[in-house]
């Protein structure tokens, strides 16, 4: 039976700060335990003290049994990486040993054809089925299978960049519960599943034997599958053992209790203080009183040693301004739109200051939609591959909110700088004006950071920054909140509320759905069409794809 035991972990960031110190906590075998905390808390960062990753500065940690670990990336990978590669990321180290030294004992083959390659072939052969390759090969044929729908030879050379951020994630977390692994560490797993991907995770971490260390936004998944909530808050850690549905009246009550002790403390400061000033007047003319004050100093100067209980963390504000501005009574206009293939021909009409929630399963081209939007205003090819119509009414001007954060043309630059050059419709900011801007996002100690050591969520955060200094008036949003804190969230609601233009979002959030009012829906027979109310068991699309 696996476990995982955190004891006083503390990390310092290079610039001195401290992200966090002093976190315990216990993940027993066969419970789903909850890491959450605000974007930039430090979760992904002890996550990857606990892999062994980055070395643990302070603290120490313990397991018991193998672990694997789902990194916070997979769903977002466009590079030239195959199934059987994306696979072997998550295999125990001896299996990704062995691979590494088979695949070049393969090549060594194709090169040469002596005894000495053949018998270096033949042993890599050997020891791939010593690591346990043939029974995994077994074990990923099941994966493909339910995660893609065609069994592992057919899938294994197959690019992971062609597949949807959903199916990443589901291939990789059928890898992963059905292994050998004791204790998973999973990072926002739940990003990209669609809703009936959500409800297969959930029931998965409710049937599971294994330990399961978990970190996730999404409240209803929180609610599902937690048995307990580590939340790293504050500078440290604090577990809460009811689950989710009553984490917010702890946290509550633990902030009151941390007010009260402290409120307590700074008044018997007072009283001690008082008592010194006394003393020491009294003492100049009595030598009784002189050895009651100093008695009295020693007393103030071990209560102020031992110092005040820890204040209650300040409460996180984002506060987005998305005002848009008034665009043509018909913001978006399709005739005849057929997405590359991908689904039928459809006709939408989108009106100034419609929310549109597009919904639909991984793959059906949600996400292409949004793209070909975010490019029919510009003097460019598209580079989404359509027949039909699509335009943009007057003054309507497309801000793309882009799922996977990948800006490759950020690499290296910190948000302060990508603040101040500008582009496009964005003017550039003085320092002044981008730490401003910065802050209300909550972003200000991560002005310095190069964008891609950014969190998920600080990074999903900048991108609305940016949606907001853009000016746009059509709001393209492709899974805003799957990387965001409870408390982003919130604002980004509130934010969109107030936002004067026109709103498309995607998301398989099932709680943030609510905002809207028109519901696009993306069907598993290839048809789009509209619902009164959020549909959300549509399955994978089974039109032949050209």
């Amino acid at each position: 039976m696996g476990y995982l035991e955190a004891v006083s972990l503390g990390h310092v960031l290079p610039d001195g700060r401290e992200l966090f110190r002093d976190v315990s906590f216990r993940v027993p075998a066969g419970q789903t335990v909850a890491l959450i905390g605000n974007n930039g808390a430090g979760k992904t960062t002890l996550l990857r003290t606990l892999t062994g990753e980055i070395p643990a500065q302070r603290g120490s940690f313990r397991s018991q049994g193998a672990v694997a670990v789902m990194p916070q990336f997979i769903g977002s990978l466009r590079d030239d990486r195959t199934v059987r590669d994306l696979l072997l990321t998550v295999a125990p180290p001896p299996l990704r040993r062995a691979a590494a030294a088979l695949d070049a004992a393969e090549l060594a083959m194709m090169e040469a054809d002596d005894e000495p390659t053949q018998v270096s072939y033949a042993q890599a052969l050997v020891d791939w089925g010593e690591a346990g390759g043939y029974d995994h090969e077994v074990l990923w044929d099941t994966v493909t299978v339910a995660a893609l729908g065609v069994p592992f030879q057919a899938a294994q050379f197959r690019e992971v960049s062609t597949l949807s951020g959903g199916e990443q994630k589901r291939l990789v977390l059928e890898a992963l519960l059905r292994g050998p692994a004791e204790l998973l560490l999973l990072d926002e797993p739940d990003n990209y599943l669609d809703v009936p991907g959500k409800r297969w995770l959930e029931e998965q971490l409710a049937q599971t034997r294994q330990g399961v260390l978990l970190i996730t936004h999404d409240r209803e998944v929180l609610s599902r599958t937690a048995g307990q909530v580590v939340t790293l808050e504050g500078g440290t850690a604090w577990t809460h053992g009811g689950g989710f549905a009553t984490w917010g009246e702890a946290r509550e009550a633990r902030w009151q209790r941390a007010a009260e002790l402290r409120q307590r403390w700074s008044e018997k400061h007072e009283q001690l203080k008082e008592l010194v000033r006394t003393l020491r007047q009294q003492s100049s003319i009595s030598d009784e009183m002189a050895s009651r004050y100093h008695a009295a100093q020693t007393r103030l100067g071990k209560f102020e040693a031992v110092g005040p209980p820890p204040a209650p963390p300040r409460r996180q504000r984002v506060a987005p301004d998305l005002r848009g501005g008034r665009t043509g009574i018909r913001a978006i206009t399709c005739k005849n739109l057929e997405l590359g293939g991908l689904m039928r021909p459809f006709d939408l009409e989108v009106f100034f200051g419609d929310r549109v929630c597009v919904l639909g399963s991984n793959g059906s081209g949600k996400s292409h939609f949004l793209r070909l939007l975010g490019e029919v205003s510009t003097d460019t090819a598209t580079t989404v591959a359509h027949t039909g119509e699509c335009r943009l009414g007057a003054r309507v001007r497309p801000g793309l909110f882009a799922q996977t954060h990948q800006h490759p043309e950020w690499a290296g630059r910190t948000p302060a700088d990508i603040l101040g050059a500008g582009e496009g419709d964005r003017p550039g900011l003085d320092l002044q004006g981008a730490m401003s801007a910065l802050s209300r996002y909550g972003l200000a100690g991560a002005g310095r950071q190069n964008f891609e050591t950014l969190s998920g969520g600080q990074q999903a955060r900048f991108q609305v920054l940016l949606l907001e200094l853009a000016g746009a008036t059509l709001l393209l949003l492709d899974e805003p909140t799957d990387n965001l804190d409870l408390i982003s969230a919130e604002a980004l609601e509130q934010a969109l509320a107030g936002f004067i233009g026109t709103v498309v979002a995607v998301t398989h959030d099932r709680w943030f759905a609510r905002v809207f009012s028109r519901f696009l829906v993306f069907r598993e027979d290839g048809r789009v069409v509209e619902a009164d109310e959020p549909v959300w068991d549509e399955g994978r699309v089974n039109r032949v794809r050209s």
